[in-house]
């Protein structure tokens, strides 16, 4: 999990363009989605973090977003 915080820009931007980023999600709210989830880009900076994998999100106690991951997010909702 990287904290969008401790990461400039530029390196944020290099690590989306290889493909090692992803996801996103809200430190905040414990919820991942897509890179181009339209509730995720409104977040805080300070609330976002990124993930190199879904799995890694779901490791770190995080859950689908109902917007951009609503299949995952109904799976997810069955489970509990």
């Amino acid at each position: 999990m990287i904290e969008h915080q401790n990461i400039s820009d530029e390196k944020l931007r290099t690590l989306i363009r290889s493909g090692a980023i992803k996801s996103g999600g809200n430190q905040h709210l414990k919820i991942y989605g897509t890179l181009d989830c339209k509730s995720g880009k409104r977040m805080k900076r300070v609330n976002r973090v990124f993930f190199e994998t879904e799995e890694d999100a779901l490791e770190h106690g995080f859950r689908p977003c109902g917007s951009c991951m609503h299949k995952k997010y109904l799976e997810w909702t069955k489970c509990l």
